[in-house]
């Protein structure tokens, strides 16, 4: 079983799942932060691959990508971040999640290959859709990383065969039309296309967008395996002082974890 396999098949409740921006705002802040996640109750990890045009992403993880770019970061930086993850946590997956550019000026083949000798456990390409992806999932596939789709509440049936088609790991339904951090994400219109989609696939479904607070945490936790938070993360490392932005993110990070 994979690591991602192995926690969601754990859990008694809906898994946590954080993400942050590597190399935000510098590279030794992002790690304090990154190694810090698991122990205050992040069940998964995902990791922003900071990129200059993040455009499903809204201002507060922009702002994330162009600082951690100011600062020098770039893949082979974020990569070994994850190794040095690691190199202390052998559980905790890891889901790599970003755009394509990135990982074409990289080089497909070469970025899975890498990508999974570092520690990572799953990939989240938000603008490469399956119909464009074979060399990628291709890539993931021999080197054990899922391919993890997204799914919209504009979703339909037909388009939801065709993300199934080769996704592995969980789904992430993303729980807006819009970008993240943009709106709060409502359980009562949510709840009847995830069990819609879950008639069709034994993939857990992870929620995100639109969460920020415990209580949001809790709604969602009642209709969906996962629960994703990521711009009311960043958004703690923006307003932190580098050398307190573990504490306070744990902290953050802690309170939701405790509300599901």
């Amino acid at each position: 079983m994979t690591r991602i396999e192995k926690t969601f098949g754990a859990l008694k409740r809906p898994a946590l799942v954080t993400f942050i921006t590597a190399g935000d705002p510098d590279r030794d802040t992002s790690q304090a932060v990154l190694d810090a996640l698991p122990g205050a109750g992040a069940d998964i990890v995902e990791i922003g691959m900071p990129f200059s045009d993040p455009m499903a992403d809204g201002p507060v993880i922009q702002a994330a990508s162009l600082r951690a770019l100011k600062a020098r970061a770039n893949m082979k930086q974020t990569l070994s971040m994850v190794r040095q993850f690691r190199s202390k946590n052998d559980t905790t997956p890891v889901v790599l999640m970003g755009y394509f550019n990135p990982v074409l000026a990289y080089g497909v083949q070469q970025f899975a290959a890498d990508a999974a000798s570092a520690g990572a456990d799953g990939l989240i390409i938000v603008d490469l859709p399956p119909e464009e992806d074979a060399e990628l999932q291709k890539s993931a596939k021999e080197n054990g990383l899922d391919i993890i789709r997204l799914v919209t509440p504009t979703t339909d049936e037909a388009r939801l065969k065709s993300l199934l088609n080769g996704a592995s790991g969980f789904l992430y339904y993303v729980s807006i039309t819009g970008v993240t951090g943009a709106a709060s994400a409502d359980p009562a219109r949510l709840a009847p296309h995830i069990a819609a989609i879950k008639k069709h696939t034994a993939l857990p479904v992870a929620v995100g967008f639109g969460i920020k607070t415990p209580e949001d945490a809790t709604r969602i936790g009642k209709i969906a395996d996962g629960v994703v938070v990521g711009s009311a993360l960043v958004q703690t490392i923006e307003k932190s002082k580098k050398n307190e932005a573990a504490q306070a993110v744990a902290k953050q990070v802690k309170a939701l974890a405790g509300a599901l």
